[in-house]
């Protein structure tokens, strides 16, 4: 089903953020001395933005699991939408249960109380349900512990203030370094690994509806209401050090046969991390394999996904590619 999209009102100093953990619980993110210091780090730099910021009534319960129940991570989520002194919402980390809670979201009261919403990751599942329902562009991007990274977050923060606190078009540019690390628990041993920047698969030009981004969270998806129709979309797909090429082709080709898949304007694949052993070698023969992928543009090792940089997009939003010149621009 084709929805008018709803833009939120941008970011500005002094807007309020409303941190939610609709996936794992913040006590994940704050164990031990290096969690300690990602809170305070993150706490200073929502400061430095003129953000101010609080937290979900339910974001500490955990269980065994790290995560809280269906009905304490929805009823944070409606307070933050309800809340008129809420200006945007991100999420604490990602994880594996968000879309446990798609049945439960009153998607009359999010439409109503459009607002920003950020995160990525588990959080894909969110992000393509609300705008499937709702029509409102959410925003694939860094969580809130994501700020508690010390080192190369340059780049990352720049691609964020572009997305949060302007209406203007949002400009990706390849860059010529990452890392992929574990930089949450420790952040002193850190070094930036070359890249041969963006890899032109298939060339072309190609606009169309954002969609996408964590490939297996987007697959859990397939055959529910909550998938965006893909007709006319530009699929974003990454996937995590623990999918091997076969792994991301299945979870693709699972993705590819929903309906509406066949009319897919261009496909944009995250870089992949280190440990994956995913080469362009394999992704230029697993697009070649594919009939679904014939004739559109395709872009890999983009700067989106689990290694750093992270680079921000408008779900629901308009991207136009060019696979050639290496360049993207979303419009919301």
């Amino acid at each position: 089903m084709t929805r008018t999209s709803i833009t939120p009102k941008p970011l500005q100093p002094g807007s309020h953020i409303r941190v939610v953990a609709p996936s794992v619980s913040l006590p994940f993110v704050e164990r031990g001395d290096a969690g300690a210091y990602v809170v305070d780090c993150a706490s200073h730099r929502f400061e430095q933005m003129g953000l101010q910021v609080s937290f979900g009534a339910h974001v500490r319960e955990a269980d065994s699991f790290f995560t809280s129940s269906i009905e304490s991570r929805v009823a944070d989520l409606h307070e933050a939408f309800a809340d008129p002194t809420v200006d945007g919402i991100m999420t604490v980390i990602g994880g594996y249960n968000s879309n446990e809670l798609l049945p439960y979201l009153d998607y009359e009261l999010i439409a109503a109380n459009p607002k920003f919403v950020c995160g990525f990751s588990d959080i894909t599942a969110l992000h393509n349900a609300i705008y499937a329902k709702t029509g409102l562009i959410t925003y694939s991007g860094p969580h809130w512990s994501t700020f508690g990274m010390r080192d190369h977050f340059e780049v990352t923060h720049a691609s964020f203030m572009q997305a949060a606190f302007s209406r203007d078009p949002i400009e990706w540019v390849p860059t010529n370094w990452f890392t992929d690390d574990l930089w949450f628990l420790q952040q002193d041993d850190r070094h930036r690994l070359s890249t041969d920047g963006w890899w032109t698969i298939q060339p072309g030009k190609a606009d169309g509806i954002a969609l996408g981004s964590n490939l297996s969270t987007l697959a859990l998806l397939n055959g529910t209401d909550y998938l965006p129709d893909l007709d006319g979309s530009v699929l974003f797909v990454e996937e995590t050090s623990n999918s091997d090429i076969t792994e991301f082709r299945r979870m693709l080709v699972s993705v590819l046969q929903q309906c509406g898949a066949e009319n897919i304007t261009a496909l944009v694949i995250g870089r992949f991390q280190v440990a994956s052993q995913v080469t362009r070698s394999d992704v230029e023969q697993t697009v070649a394999s594919l009939p679904w992928l014939k004739g559109i543009p395709v872009l890999a090792n983009v700067d989106f996904g689990h290694t750093t940089p992270l680079l921000t997009f408008p779900i629901g939003g308009r991207a136009q590619v060019d696979a050639d010149a290496h360049r993207m621009t979303f419009q919301r």
